[in-house]
């Protein structure tokens, strides 16, 4: 045990407590006191019991807060859970949009390789739409790459 000396109100105050508690003793033994001289001129006990007032009205105060805040704080996780509920969902439906683009990238290279090599060139519509095709399969990949 340890032992602690405190001035409250002017009044000097020897203390017992665990050992490694004295600073924080000695903390609340500062806010009391800081209470206490806000009421000058009354007795001591008087100083006292509207501290011990004070403090009581701020401790109740504090607990009002926490109990506002509570239901607030339950409705932000439920906010991060659905968040992140639907960025996995994004996340595989990028996936498979990206499997089923390379999938039909590969068709279109497996039939062009195929194709007869006495075949007339594609006509221009072909190939737009097979650049088309490309930049969506560029633009997916470049999307999953960035996905941590």
């Amino acid at each position: 045990m340890a032992d602690v000396k405190l001035t409250i109100a002017g009044r000097p105050y020897d203390l017992h407590c665990e050992d490694g508690q004295e600073s924080q003793l000695v903390q609340l033994a500062a806010v009391v006191d800081e209470k206490a001289r806000a009421m000058p001129g009354g007795t001591e006990v008087r100083q006292l019991l509207f501290a011990a007032l004070m403090l009581a009205d701020d401790a109740q105060e504090a607990k009002g807060k926490i109990e506002k805040s509570e239901p607030q704080s339950d409705s932000l996780r439920a906010a991060v859970a659905l968040a992140e509920s639907r960025e996995a969902t994004a996340r595989d439906e990028l996936r498979a949009a990206v499997s089923r683009e390379q999938a039909a990238l590969k068709q279109l290279e497996m039939a062009r390789q195929n194709a007869p090599a006495s075949a007339p060139s594609a006509n221009p519509s072909n190939n737009r739409a097979l650049l088309q095709i490309a930049d969506r399969i560029e633009a997916l990949a470049a999307k999953v790459e960035q996905l941590p």
